[in-house]
């Protein structure tokens, strides 16, 4: 492929009377010495085949999308009408249609992304997609991710731009669009938005914890880093490759991809970069889509060079490799025009034209949105009310990856505003999100929802008080929100601090080193939890009967341990700790003036017993298997040699040996899956794609079929739905054994 080597300027060949910033970088510093020249330069002709190829790739892109991340498949469980759910819209205004109009919303929305692919009736399409796209998106926060902004945003940038000059259907209809050039800021603006994408993602990266090598430090553990383990440490492949290389990267692949002489090494490095995360993140189509907006840094005729190396043949549906693009109006021409497709010769030039309205808005639109997109993820000093540990909504700072959190406890306590009677929610309930924990916004909206929903379980003027543990980048488990403040009466305002936002204990950041060291001295079986609360507050717990040995140990400040059964209160020092009754609630009072910091040590009784009679059951097996077993097998025990074929194990009496079965055959169905030949894989992916397709088609027609003549009988909608339902038997049999042997049986 020819390359193009220009971020903001229709790419010429290079010829040695040129400049060094003209070879750099496709324009000289006068056409930025006023505003007339600014306008000729992002108004230059430019091909429009590169511009093409990426509308086509993009719609089909989000055509696949649609039906996957977005939920088109499963859309009857999100939005199922007359459900007490609770919903987090970014504006309170905004609700869901009843579901059969949400379908015609996706429909709508899935024709607009193959309008976009086709280039057919291209700006309605547009317009179709980005409504669609931005109210779904829109209509649930918890459901924000970067690379879901960062579609709506393409979206929003083609609406304007010419991309249906190549390759269309609008081509075909309109003569005068057809290969038709386009004016370089459409590339311009796509190709800044990329680099912003990995540039700023660079630069969030540049935050201690990432630095530091404790943000995505379980990634290291993955198969793709094996080549890597074999050579360095796991601690060194997670702090040089997984975080070192992913930030390098960042910083420099719009850099490499902006000039000629690096950009074959950048399309190298982002594409593995993509594949990797492809395989270690489930994203959807963004890695995808990432691999779409590389061609665009190259020379915008690349298609036409590419395409003209296969057969004749095939040329009539290919697109164009010939004739040069025809002059458009969208563009300003100087004198002497000078295309970038390498067969200027064949063309006429066309004849010089001056700016015009439409030129200076499209230029002003460029800077005034490139602008924006520099600035909005830094914008976080005017939200403040979304700002929590970390700054804003996740989902537009291209702040990718740079916090892990996991979550230790979870209470959610109501009162009855009249009776004073107190009692306690499932977490999560009424709602099919978990990203209300770490948002004080969403923890508004969802105590006012509650608020709303339990008067109807005779519980007036409900208070709701929230207590949530959580640890970021493997630091303490601590309370993020202040558990004394009642939640439906608080105050919130998007454009003032959270003042019920509990701080993050920066300062005990150094302890993280210390945790690995105490994690490496502890046996297998032994687990350890770490915790930092605040003075004046308490942390009431619950030990189970299966932890048969567990204590706390204080490493910083003073405790006061209280058990309730005994009504006995301990206090502990730094460095003291305290045997803890299993099956029984015990309370942990901070009494110190600063923080406090201790640590659970426990071990899972049951499941270290479990884990030996499953061990003596190995080998058991193992000797009858070899002929070394000399003594006959008890009844209740024959069912290790006969009992290993699927559903046998259901005979089996005792519940050890019919668990131990059940592993044994799941670690089998494990085993061949990953021994699987690329076959094998293929086909089982073919099947589940197949299988969601096929809901998703069936249940939109049944959606369709309602809103066209109405609602059929319950038995027949029934009936409709449990076929469109249908899953593949061996699919249903994996889940069924999946979920028998999941975690919880231990």
């Amino acid at each position: 492929l020819n390359i193009h080597r220009h971020m903001l300027s229709d790419p010429s060949r290079a010829v040695e009377t040129e400049s060094m910033m003209k070879r750099l970088f496709g324009f000289e510093k006068e056409d930025l010495s006023s505003w007339h020249r600014l306008v000729c330069l992002l108004n230059r002709p430019t091909d429009p085949a590169s511009l093409g190829i990426f509308r086509f790739l993009f719609g089909m892109i989000m055509a696949i999308d649609i039906t996957q991340e977005r939920g088109l498949s499963h859309l009857d469980y999100k939005y199922l009408d007359g459900a007490p759910v609770c919903r987090f819209p970014l504006f309170s205004f905004l609700q869901p249609l009843p579901l059969d109009y949400m379908y015609l919303v996706y429909v709508v929305m899935l024709f607009g992304a193959v309008g976009i692919m086709l280039g057919c009736f291209y700006r309605l399409s547009c317009l179709m997609f980005i409504s669609t796209y931005w109210y779904i998106f829109f209509l649930d926060k918890t459901a924000w991710n970067n690379h879901s902004y960062l579609y709506g945003l393409i979206g929003f940038q083609l609406t304007f731009m010419d991309a249906n000059r190549y390759w269309s259907i609008d081509g075909l209809r309109n003569p005068q669009k057809k290969n038709s050039q386009v004016p370089l800021w459409n590339y311009t603006l796509l190709r800044f938005q990329i680099f912003i994408v990995y540039f700023i993602a660079g630069i969030k990266k540049l935050d201690a914890d990432w630095v530091e090598g404790y943000s995505m430090s379980y990634l290291a553990h993955h198969w793709l880093f094996d080549p890597f383990r074999m050579i360095l440490p796991n601690e060194m492949v997670s702090l040089l490759v997984v975080h070192g290389g992913g930030l390098c990267l960042d910083l420099s692949a719009g850099y490499l991809l902006f000039f000629d002489a690096t950009r074959p090494f950048g399309i190298f490095f982002v594409s593995y970069f993509h594949c990797m995360n492809s395989q270690l993140f489930s994203i959807g189509m963004f890695a995808y889509t990432m691999l779409a907006t590389s061609p665009l840094f190259c020379y915008p005729d690349w298609p036409r060079h590419f395409f003209a190396r296969f057969p004749e043949i095939l040329r009539p549906v290919l697109p164009l490799t010939s004739p040069p693009p025809q002059p458009s109006t969208s563009c300003v021409y100087p004198v002497t025009q000078h295309t970038s497709t390498g067969l200027q010769d064949l063309s006429p030039a066309p004849k010089a034209s001056k700016t015009r309205f439409k030129h200076k808005l499209a230029t002003l639109f460029t800077i005034l949105y490139l602008a924006e997109q520099f600035f909005l993820p830094y914008s976080h000093f005017i939200t403040q009310g979304y700002n929590n540990w970390t700054n804003g909504l996740y989902g537009y700072s291209w702040d990718m990856m740079v916090h892990s959190r996991s979550h230790q406890h979870v209470k959610i306590t109501y009162k009855d505003g009249k009776t004073g009677d107190v009692g306690y929610l499932n977490p999560g309930v009424f709602t099919q999100s978990r990203r209300w924990k770490d948002h004080g916004d969403m923890l508004k909206q969802y105590a006012t929802c509650l608020s709303r929903h339990l008067p109807h379980y005779n519980i007036s003027d409900p208070e709701i008080y929230f207590d949530i543990w959580v640890s970021i980048n493997e630091r303490f488990q601590q309370r993020i929100f202040d558990p004394r403040v009642n939640i439906v009466k608080a105050d919130w305002s998007p454009f003032r601090p959270n003042p019920w936002l509990m701080p993050l204990l920066v300062d005990l950041s150094p302890w993280r080193t210390k945790f690995q060291e105490i994690e490496g001295s502890l046996d297998n079986q032994t687990e350890i939890v770490f915790i930092a609360d605040f003075p004046g507050l308490l942390l009431e717990n619950y030990v189970s009967e299966d932890l048969g040995n567990t204590s706390v140990q204080v490493l910083q400040g003073q405790l006061n341990v209280e058990i309730v059964d005994e009504k006995k209160n301990y206090t502990l020092q730094p460095g003291e700790q305290k045997q803890l009754p299993a099956g029984a609630y015990h309370k942990v009072y901070t009494v110190s003036e600063g923080p406090s910091c201790y640590m659970y040590i426990y071990v899972n009784t049951t499941e270290a017993a479990l884990q030996r009679n499953f061990t003596k059951l190995f080998e058991l097996q193992e000797r009858v298997r070899n002929g070394t077993e000399t003594e006959p097998l008890p009844p209740e025990l024959q069912s290790l040699i006969t009992g290993e074929n699927e559903g046998s194990e259901a005979n089996v009496m005792d519940p050890v040996v019919q668990l131990f079965l059940r592993r044994q055959r799941r670690m089998k169905e494990v085993k061949k899956r990953r021994e699987a030949n690329v076959c094998e894989r293929l086909n089982r992916f073919t099947v589940k794609k197949y299988y969601m397709l096929r809901r998703a088609f069936l249940m939109t027609a049944i959606a369709m079929r309602n809103l066209a003549v109405g609602l059929p009988p319950l038995e027949q909608l029934t009936r409709e739905v449990a076929f469109a339902n249908m899953k593949e038997p061996e699919t249903e049999a994996s889940q069924d054994l999946k979920d028998e042997v999941g975690h919880d049986e231990l």
